[in-house]
């Protein structure tokens, strides 16, 4: 899914903020493998305890992003199920 939500960021505004913590999980991934450029809140509390990010700020998507989402968009079997996903992602009432 972290996929298709890249597929959905190339037609959001940016930078977008994202609170949806699925979404933020994605956002995660995302920045983790390089694909976008990103910040998250931070992932520990003043006392040092991991807590898991609730907001980020989608501020670019990477050359390596393009890359993937052309990969996406030029793979024959899966286009049309693909782009559908994303349509659905995109209409989510959290998604504006």
């Amino acid at each position: 899914m972290p996929l298709l939500y890249l597929l959905h960021l190339q037609t959001a505004a940016l930078p977008k903020l994202v609170t949806r913590p699925e979404d933020v999980q994605y956002v995660s991934v995302l920045k983790a493998t390089g694909l976008i450029e990103a910040d998250l809140t931070p992932a520990s509390d003043p006392a040092g305890k991991y807590q898991v990010a609730r907001t980020a700020t989608v501020t670019r998507i990477t050359e390596d992003g393009i890359v993937e989402i052309n990969k996406l968009l030029e793979a024959p079997r899966r286009n049309a199920r693909t782009l559908q996903t994303a349509r659905n992602i995109a209409r989510r009432p959290s998604m504006a």
